[in-house]
């Protein structure tokens, strides 16, 4: 027999950048295990796309279009969010975007590009599902996807690193303020994961060389890898688990 707390029938879970990586892998496994899914994202194909692989798991599936970056944009689409799936109980915000330059060299329209949607994105979504679930009541989980690069230096990443730190920063404050209306909230780290946003990067000679060899797993993290966390923090057997972060990758950052 199933664990019971890990069924999550009845439950709605909203992933932003949901449609491909680890939001993907992240979208498949609360599906499995029976949440009616929201995916946000900015491409029309991947959301499509994904809203088809996702339908085949027999739950509700929502493909949205969402600049997380763009405040009115996230409050549409979760306004849209509640009146086609009824509520969220849990909310993934998962969105993000990189880029390496030279901290000497970095304009400040860079700096911007990248805090636009890694910070301000996830504030105005986890906004929104907080503002729901206090009103509703009856608690929920929020969770942020963070990197190591938030706790290990990053070079020609300053600014993706500031980000990835300040939304750990962000999710502690909203787990001590909001514990007593039942929500709980927790940030994953990532370690070097096969998505669109590090594609070719991986393959580089001295990643192969230097970085590989470093993770005890030996082999590079994917989306799937995401999907079994995604489904405890998003269940009942999370209930006491609150401004945590939780590291996933392959042991890299231990060795």
């Amino acid at each position: 027999m199933a664990y019971a707390p890990f069924d999550l029938t009845g439950k709605v879970a909203l992933i932003t950048g949901g449609n491909s990586g680890i939001g993907l892998g992240m979208a498949e496994a609360l599906a499995q295990a029976g949440a009616d899914v929201c995916i946000w994202g900015t491409s029309a194909d991947k959301n499509a796309a994904a809203e088809r692989s996702l339908a085949a798991h027999g739950t509700r599936v929502l493909a949205l279009p969402c600049d997380v970056g763009d405040e009115a944009a996230v409050e549409r689409a979760f306004a849209t969010t509640l009146e086609r799936l009824g509520r969220v109980d849990a909310c993934f915000a998962n969105a993000g975007v990189g880029g390496a330059m030279a901290f000497v060299d970095m304009t400040t329209d860079e700096w911007r590009r990248i805090l636009r949607v890694n910070l301000d994105g996830v504030f105005f979504t986890l906004r929104a599902a907080a503002r729901h679930m206090v009103a509703r009541g009856g608690g929920g989980s929020l969770a942020v996807t963070s990197s190591l690069a938030a706790i290990e230096g990053q070079s020609r990443g300053e600014h993706y690193a500031a980000t990835k730190g300040g939304v750990i920063a962000m999710i502690r404050a909203i787990a001590a303020e909001h514990a007593r209306h039942g929500i709980r909230a927790n940030a994953i780290l990532p370690g070097w994961i096969e998505t669109a946003m590090t594609e070719g990067f991986l393959g580089w000679e001295p990643m192969q060389k230097k970085v590989f060899p470093r993770i005890p797993i030996r082999r590079w993290g994917a989306g799937r890898d995401f999907g079994g966390l995604a489904v405890y923090l998003a269940s009942d057997a999370s209930s006491y688990h609150t401004g945590d972060t939780l590291v996933v990758d392959g042991g890299y950052s231990i060795f």
